[in-house]
């Protein structure tokens, strides 16, 4: 099933401002929200649409891909990386956006009643792990193929001994006596609209449920210490410059056995060095002689996928512009592919010998050799513009 358009699924327009933008997912995350629609999975699933959507169009470099690519620009792809803005549950929703609701718990009643509950794994308020940025550069062909790399990340990791708890051994976790295991105590509170029940993080195990009566040696009680991790990245095909891959539970791993943070892959691509890529389609300049373009031969080009030979015709003008079909880059999670196109330029020699410039001086008498004025071709830049629109 296709995915709503995000800015539909806020009811706003491309023009709207980061406040518009805001009040609209708050409107909908409260009208939606789980502790006010209990048990209904369609106000779930919107609750997590409109938490996708505002995550995409409240991030401004999120924004502008999607903008340009559509779904596909955060998307990425879905062999096994877990790319995109896709895929959000409950936890990282309320991990992230809590805020929103003037709070530091997930309810938006919270700012209107006090109170507030982060749900999260197993019903409880559990830490999440920062996000790691890092470069991975890429040449053209790696972009036109899609390709692998194995990353040495250098970041926070579970602690192996204690399992990532904290604790010295199993004897040293015990539940918390004040929320009985649950992280959260709830109360009610008498409002105009009558009683409310609200819940707050609880103040003994900040939401943990357990407490630790001995601390592991190795990681101090935190549960994660300094590690090196080896990281399998797919990077589909079509990516361009720029643009931001995402891992969800590759980041740095979060105290007392947490969610992981996000590893978050900026693209680099690295200049080619007889290709330029303009968008999709890649650009080669092809310099002829003066002799080939009058007689016409047959020349050999590089493209992404290796030597490709062409025909240039007999009278071949400087500029004219040849097309390789689909030697170009791929639209990213797309069949669909560029071109190559080929810019022809007249190479004029420098130094000539006394034969070769009196061979020349006899041509330049005859009509052949003289410009035919009003039938010269377009400008290179006015050919681009006419191929690309």
């Amino acid at each position: 099933m296709s995915k709503r358009d995000f800015y539909d699924v806020l009811g706003v327009t491309k023009s709207a401002s980061a406040e518009e933008i805001k009040k609209a997912y708050r409107k909908l995350a409260i009208k939606f929200h789980p502790d006010k629609n209990p048990g209904d999975k369609a106000a779930e699933d919107n609750f997590k649409e409109a938490a996708e959507a505002y995550e995409i169009l409240s991030n401004q470099e999120k924004k502008q891909r999607y903008d340009h690519y559509g779904h596909a620009g955060v998307g990425g792809a879905s062999n096994g990386g877990g790319y995109g803005g896709g895929g959000m549950n409950m936890e990282d929703i309320f991990s992230q956006f809590g805020d929103i609701f003037g709070g530091g718990g997930g309810s938006p009643f919270e700012s209107f009643f006090g109170g507030g509950q982060q749900q999260s794994r197993g019903g409880r308020r559990v830490a999440k792990g920062t996000n790691l940025r890092i470069k991975v550069k890429l040449t053209l062909e790696e972009i036109a193929n899609g390709t692998e790399k194995k990353i040495k990340v250098n970041k926070q990791i579970s602690c192996k001994p204690c399992d990532g708890t904290g604790a010295k051994d199993r004897s040293s976790v015990s539940t918390c006596k004040t929320c009985g295991g649950s992280g959260a105590v709830r109360r009610v509170t008498n409002t105009i609209l009558g009683q409310m029940q609200t819940t707050s993080t609880c103040p003994t195990c900040n939401g943990s449920g357990q407490q630790i009566t001995a601390k592991c040696t190795s990681c101090h009680g935190e549960g994660i210490v300094r590690g090196e991790e080896t990281i399998t990245i797919n990077i589909p095909a079509g990516v361009s410059d720029g643009m931001q891959l995402s891992m969800s539970g590759k980041g740095n791993a979060a105290p007392s056995g947490g969610i992981p943070g996000d590893l978050i892959i900026l693209i680099e691509e690295i200049p080619h060095e007889t290709l330029k890529r303009e968008g999709n389609n890649v650009v080669y300049d092809l310099h002829v002689s003066i002799i080939d373009a009058a007689l016409g031969y047959s020349a050999e080009v590089p493209t992404i996928d290796g030597k490709a030979k062409i025909k240039i015709e007999p009278g071949t003008q400087s500029g004219k512009l040849l097309r390789l079909k689909g030697k170009g880059i791929p639209e990213i999670n797309s069949y669909h592919r560029g071109d190559e196109i080929i810019h022809v330029n007249i190479w004029t020699p420098k130094a000539l010998s006394s034969e070769e410039r009196s061979m020349l001086e006899k041509l330049r008498e005859s009509p052949n050799f003289k410009p035919q004025p009003g039938k010269h071709d377009k400008s290179f830049f006015e050919k681009m513009k006419e191929y690309f629109e």
